[in-house]
């Protein structure tokens, strides 16, 4: 079993992940996609999950979300096992726990406006909440993530690559979420826009209290956004702790060929 983090903190994590395992049949091999992980999400901190292509990152969030039916194991949030929960309950937890997605293209449906795509959420949770109500806020949310509320009515493909992803944050912020879970967010972006999408997402967490479980392979980015930092190699956690301790003395092979590989770090 992975070692857990431990903060001293009086609260209980706000995300748990105990001992989740999941395995695939591929080419006629059995790949352990996730291998005995463990890690904590604690309020008011942000878990970096840093890892290269392939390690078991994105699967380890598809677990989280329920995405993906794990082999063994079990995930809380707040205290509550979503493994063991209902579809319908797990929907009630969907409004506070959301997901950012890699591709900012490829999650927003193409046929819908910016303003249908943030509004979606809020017209499967929010049926108490009238036409205009629903529309203030998705200029509110607009406004918020930096896009300029009269595009409202335009197709993704009339935004670009760093307006798309910034469509798909509106939408994910839209039910007030406690904890983001956030796939590679940048990854699919020019390097020119990842420092901003960065930086957006910083000020949410500072301005909404917002959680994240932030999931990269791009160490420098990890250590400007995350309080803490697990991270994966082959299905396993084979070092976590806080960030800061982690960057200035990794214990893990692994994690020093990461920190090597850092060209440079992101500066405020």
């Amino acid at each position: 079993m992975t070692p857990v983090l431990r903060k001293n903190m009086s609260s209980s994590p706000l995300l748990s992940v105990r001992d989740v395992r999941k395995s695939f049949y591929h080419k006629d091999q059995f790949i352990k996609a996730v291998d005995g992980v463990s890690l904590d999400v604690f309020q008011d901190r942000t878990l970096g999950l840093v890892g290269e292509s392939g390690s078991g990152k994105s699967t380890l969030a598809k677990i989280i979300l329920r995405l993906e039916k794990p082999d063994e194991g079990e995930v809380f949030f707040q205290g509550v096992d979503l493994l063991k929960l209902s579809r319908k309950e797990m929907m009630d937890v969907r409004m506070e726990l959301q997901m950012i997605f890699q591709d900012p293209y490829g999650s927003l449906n193409p046929r819908m406006t910016a303003q249908e795509v943030i509004m979606e959420p809020l017209e499967i949770f929010l049926k108490n909440l009238s036409s205009n109500e629903k529309r203030q806020r998705v200029l509110n949310l607009m406004e918020l993530v930096g896009l300029d509320p009269n595009f409202s009515q335009r197709l993704p493909h009339e935004f670009s690559g760093g307006q798309r992803q910034r469509i798909a944050i509106a939408r994910a912020l839209a039910l007030h979420p406690r904890l983001i879970i956030c796939d590679e967010p940048i990854a699919a972006l020019d390097v020119s826009i990842q420092s901003q999408i960065i930086n957006l997402l910083k000020r949410l967490k500072s301005e909404l209290g917002l959680n994240y479980l932030f999931i990269s392979h791009d160490l420098a980015m990890v250590k400007y956004l995350c309080d803490d930092l697990a991270v994966m190699h082959f299905g396993q956690i084979v070092e976590q702790g806080d960030s800061e301790s982690i960057y200035e003395n990794p214990r893990h092979v692994y994690t020093r060929t990461l920190l090597n590989s850092i060209p440079k770090l992101v500066e405020s």
